[in-house]
């Protein structure tokens, strides 16, 4: 079947190709740096990165937009409390996200975009607008007119009908029922950073700040733009205001929007003040790749409710594909091939391809792997899958950690070398053929004091890291 995603605009699951050849034009709605992103950040974040690897093994390429919104009024209030300028305030936070980002393993973006390194090309585009009737000013801010724009509200799919002409908002979030004039250009007060611009000294309203990033890298209509299912009203609405009053065109083919992580029902975020980091998860001992896991397992338009068990879980499930994988790389086979074997791994690849082909349905796809898991450990257990059987598996595993990416385990450790694991092993093995079993026992129990498991098989010993 053809690859569909959800279209926010249409309400519709539809089929997806590119406008143009073989290039997706894609932008992601990035971060504002004001503070270190949350789980809940991470989790729209890793649906992206689903998203990138999936139209990837469709034979895709990419060609992707990140913003990272460095201007902004939390910005301005947080950099000013601690008396910084906000390039050096976010630059930490900048940084703390790109790092958040590669230790979960998310593919960087094409272009990743600072707002601020676009501030001439936002003044152009108020501009145009300007031009085109589309703006007023009122004490030296610049204001987007919306009953200029019939179509507002064509992706939110609210009734904005009864709009107040002339109401307008100042900040850059508000209501989600609550229509207004937005600012594109807020005229300069006091100590707050300014840049010039024939219509006043001031600085963009956030809106505006994505609508030019996007057209600047991708041109006027992008194939997929996605973000949080928060920003559907009122940012992503603005945004196509504003884009397509400045070109006439569509500015966005295809809108995917993840949906919230929860903690005791409520939605994770900083001003509820319930909300984990990447970092204070990983202080409390879980790796990255676990958490990545979680985040992953249920499909991106579905609420994920976080919990402690969920990590868990999220752990177990991991260690049960390592130990699959293990399995695979270590045990002797008898010689041959079962073609049973063979035809069911074809069966789990198009079970696993077509789960995902389904707007990214992550729990399918999960579930035909595991059930291909048990199945073929079943027949291991009782001799019936055979040295030709091993490729299969192994390509199968390769294309599922090719999406999911959780089996590496990442080298936080600080324990033994490989090259002293064998050798330890090795100390083990002859202690053992020596009767001395109780420093095989020492060395064993050393081992798991540096992280390290031994696995006595009748093939031999099999060890893991922890």
């Amino acid at each position: 079947m053809a690859l569909r995603f959800y279209n926010t605009l249409t309400q519709q699951v539809e089929p997806f190709t590119p406008l143009s050849g073989n290039v997706v034009k894609m932008y992601t709605c990035g971060p504002t740096v004001y503070n270190y992103v949350h789980i809940g950040n991470l989790r729209t974040f890793t649906f992206q990165d689903i998203l990138r690897r999936w139209l990837q093994a469709r034979g895709y390429q990419l060609d992707h937009v990140m913003n990272i919104t460095d201007i902004e009024d939390k910005i301005i209030r947080h950099a000013a409390a601690a008396k910084q300028s906000i390039y050096e305030y976010t630059e930490k936070y900048t940084e703390a996200f790109l790092e958040d980002t590669a230790s979960l393993r998310l593919q960087r973006a094409e272009h990743i975009v600072k707002a601020t390194d676009c501030i001439d090309d936002m003044v152009s585009a108020i501009s145009t607008l300007e031009k085109r009737g589309f703006t007023y000013l009122s004490d030296g801010s610049v204001y987007y007119r919306i009953s200029k724009f019939p179509e507002y509200g064509k992706l939110s799919h609210n009734d904005f009908s009864g709009i107040r002409a002339g109401a307008r908002v100042d900040v850059d979030e508000y209501d989600k029922a609550d229509a207004r004039d937005f600012v594109l250009w807020k005229a300069k007060k006091d100590d707050e950073p300014a840049w010039h611009a024939p219509f006043g000294d001031g600085r963009p309203g956030w809106h505006i700040e994505c609508s030019v990033m996007a057209m600047k890298y991708l041109g006027p209509t992008l194939d997929i733009h996605t973000g949080g299912v928060d920003l559907t009203f009122p940012h992503h609405e603005n945004e196509i205001a504003q884009s397509e009053a400045i070109t006439g065109k569509p500015f966005a083919r295809f809108w995917l929007h993840a949906e919230h992580l929860s903690i005791d029902a409520q939605k994770m975020s900083k001003s509820l003040g319930n909300f984990y980091t990447l970092r204070d998860l990983m202080g409390m001992g879980y790796a990255p790749e676990v958490i990545r896991y979680l985040l992953e397992s249920v499909p991106y338009r579905k609420k994920l409710s976080f919990t402690m068990d969920g990590l868990k879980a999220a752990a177990t499930s991991i260690e049960r594909l390592r130990n699959y994988k293990l399995r695979l790389e270590t045990d002797k086979f008898a010689e041959g091939t079962n073609p049973d074997l063979e035809t069911r791994v074809g069966a789990a690849k198009q079970a696993f391809d077509e789960a995902l082909d389904d707007d990214l349905n992550t729990a399918e796809a999960l579930a035909a792997t595991f059930e291909y898991v048990r199945e073929t450990n079943t027949a291991m257990d009782a001799g019936q899958f055979l040295s030709g059987n091993v490729a299969g598996a192994m390509a199968f595993l390769g294309r599922f950690d090719s999406i999911f990416d959780v089996l590496k385990v990442t080298d936080t450790q600080k324990g033994p070398s490989e090259a002293d694991v064998e050798a330890q092993i090795a100390r083990r093995t002859a202690a053992k053929k020596s009767r001395d079993f109780a420093l095989a026992d020492q060395i064993r129990k050393e081992l798991a004091e540096q992280g390290v498991i031994l696995e006595d098989t009748k093939e031999g010993v099999r060890w893991k890291r922890q």
